[in-house]
């Protein structure tokens, strides 16, 4: 095994995003703070912990919702009707948050999203799930098998709503994910989150996002509350190229709730940035070659790799290119070969180092060469 050492000036930073984790405080009983772009963890708190998500949860009605949009099982100019059902469970005689719908009322898909993510609408949530799967029963099998298809592992639905259920549930990992989920996969809808307040039989309802309204960049996503959850938050902003998620739940109240969301992502921003580490076929090592028509291979990275790591940590990157050689041809362009390792206060990050070209094997003739120089001279 070879091991070359390299030297890139921009990785004199810190690769351990964790570092200052346990310099940040949060009065929030579970946390997370991701970075949109590398889906990295800049902060922390309890994030696999299933807790009651409130009208959190009621993000994944709004996915399921989206994806039928963009595959074009749904328009936005068609038209949901309202049951009884979804009046009596979320209309505005329960006292909950509520659209405002009517019985019999037909609702266009697009006023219904709106009803969901800027007023938290729980009659217009039960409405999609009806619509979409005949029950709100079924459409909570829908949103599980979601659930597993995105990866969280931390979640369990009853409702569409959020409303208080001991079946309902979500991690704050889980809901940062799906948040980015929303956000990656449906940019042309993603606007209706920082609407700032919509209008339905004539009673015009504000957005409950307290971050729209006090910090420059935030966008979205949903707020939550109830008296088990406490007051929830999954928020995203961003800040010049740079967008953060940040999910957070048992706050006390309101307030407490808007300054402890805003404080977490502007520290987050402050402390944080992405540094592109390596170019896509940027070589960064090379070695010998058996049997080749070329008597050496660079190895490079299959892709680009952005890191987000923290701003003020110099001087800890160690990185080191491991390879066996000589390599036997033929070999194929993009085949891994090696790793190579960046390591950090013994913290250590492994990526493939792979072929950048082909190299052809060289004939009967070239072969029985290659043995001769290798019997005389050694493996040099």
């Amino acid at each position: 095994m070879k091991y070359g050492k390299l030297t890139l000036a921009v990785l004199l930073l810190s690769f351990v995003c964790s570092y200052n984790a346990a310099a940040y405080e949060t009065t929030a009983r579970n946390a997370i703070l991701m970075d949109f772009d590398t889906g990295e963890y800049l902060y922390e708190k309890n994030i696999t912990e299933a807790v009651p998500p409130a009208s959190m949860s009621k993000l994944m009605t709004v996915y399921i919702l989206m994806s039928k949009i963009k595959d074009k099982s749904v328009k936005l100019d068609d038209t949901f009707s309202v049951s009884e059902n979804a009046w009596r469970k979320g209309g505005a005689a329960t006292g909950g948050s509520t659209m405002f719908l009517s019985i019999g009322d037909n609702v266009s898909v697009e006023n219904l999203i709106k009803g969901i993510v800027i007023q938290s609408g729980n009659d217009a949530c039960i409405v999609v799930a009806e619509n979409i799967s005949g029950s709100e029963e079924d459409f909570a099998i829908l949103m599980n098998k979601t659930a597993k298809q995105l990866g969280l592992k931390n979640s369990s639905f009853a409702n569409s709503t959020g409303l208080p259920h001991p079946d309902q549930k979500m991690s704050m990992e889980d809901l940062a994910i799906l948040s980015r989920h929303i956000i990656k996969e449906f940019p042309d809808l993603y606007h209706y989150f920082s609407e700032k307040e919509f209008v339905y039989n004539n009673i015009k309802q504000g957005n409950r996002n307290p971050l729209l309204y006090t910090m420059k960049g935030a966008d979205g996503l949903k707020t939550g509350h109830t008296e088990e959850a406490g007051f929830c938050l999954a928020a995203s902003a961003t800040k010049g190229e740079r967008r953060l998620i940040g999910v957070m739940s048992g706050m006390a109240s309101n307030k407490e709730r808007s300054e402890e969301s805003e404080r977490l992502i502007s520290w987050g921003f402050r402390e944080f940035n992405n540094y592109k580490l390596f170019e896509k076929g940027q070589v960064l090592a090379n070695a010998k070659v058996w049997y080749g028509k070329d008597k050496t291979v660079d190895l490079t990275v299959d892709e680009d790799v952005v890191k987000t790591l923290p701003v003020s940590a110099v001087d800890d990157v160690e990185i080191s290119a491991e390879f066996d050689e000589p390599i036997k041809a033929p070999i194929i362009a993009g085949t891994k070969l090696g790793d190579l390792k960046i390591n950090v206060k013994d913290e250590i990050v492994t990526l493939p180092l792979v072929a950048a070209k082909d190299v052809q094997k060289v004939g009967l003739w070239g072969r029985f060469w290659a043995n001769v120089k290798y019997f005389v001279f050694g493996a040099k």
